[in-house]
């Protein structure tokens, strides 16, 4: 019996092979839901989809633009009737010193990373009003809480703080309709955007701070997203829920 039998889930960003959105979809399906990849590029999302099983959706969709995620929903809904849960997985970062930052630096990471949250969370709140359910699962970063770190940028930071006080904000709005929203704070998870950046100075610095003494796998975030969109986490709205092996504790 899965956690999310029956449930149909929209995943943004989800294409890459070794990254969050991509392991968070795979843990979905594995636990009944089905499953729209949405990524920039249709083919890469199409074999994405196609890798988790017959009968998931593949679908290009940028997120910053607000009539495409309107479309994609619209698209979905048509082939499904409903939307169970949206994770806002969709981010880029960029590894600047706050006198580097250039307008279009920031227009882009501030775009996909909150932007993006917002309109594609628009897109998904009249259907899951209507139905009176619904959880959305957006993803921040430690590097909201710490003021960066590692490889965001303070651009980076400011729109993954951000989407904290969209999270709360939103989960206020929508509790009288019983659609949560909560968000996750990632630390160092070994993906594709990690791999290979870090000297091996740099790497073992990391996992010095890191209580745990080991960077996180794509799955040890999928697995709290899992939980954040099932009934587990029925009474569980506006919360951020660090996944970082121990990295906040001072």
């Amino acid at each position: 019996m899965g956690l999310l039998k029956d449930k149909f889930a929209i995943v943004t960003g989800a294409a890459s092979a070794r990254g969050l959105g991509k392991a968070t979809a795979k843990a979905f399906a594995d636990h009944g839901a089905t499953i729209a990849i949405l990524d920039l590029d249709a083919g890469a999302a199409e074999a994405a989809a196609a890798d988790l099983g017959h009968g998931h959706i593949g679908l290009a969709c940028n997120v910053v633009d607000k009539t495409a995620c309107e479309a994609a929903v619209e698209r979905l809904i048509e082939a499904w009737g409903r939307v169970d849960v949206l994770v806002n997985n969709a981010g880029i970062t960029q590894p600047l010193k706050i006198m580097e930052i250039a307008p279009e630096n920031y227009d882009a990471v501030t775009d996909v990373n909150l932007r993006g949250t917002l309109y594609m969370s628009q897109a998904v709140i009249p259907s899951m009003r209507a139905q009176k359910s619904g959880a959305i699962v957006n993803l921040s970063s430690v590097s909201a809480q710490r003021g960066g770190g590692i490889f965001g940028g303070p651009h980076y930071s400011a729109a993954k703080a951000g989407v904290l006080g969209l999270t709360k904000a939103m989960a206020r709005e929508l509790a009288p309709d019983n659609v949560r929203v909560n968000s996750i704070c990632p630390g160092f998870i070994a993906t594709d955007i990690t791999a290979g950046k870090l000297s091996e100075a740099q790497h073992r610095m990391v996992l010095d701070g890191i209580p745990m003494g080991r960077a996180g796998e794509a799955s040890d975030v999928a697995g709290c997203a899992l939980f954040l969109a099932s009934d587990l986490s029925a009474y569980c709205t506006g919360t951020e829920v660090d996944v970082n092996g121990g990295s906040l504790i001072h």
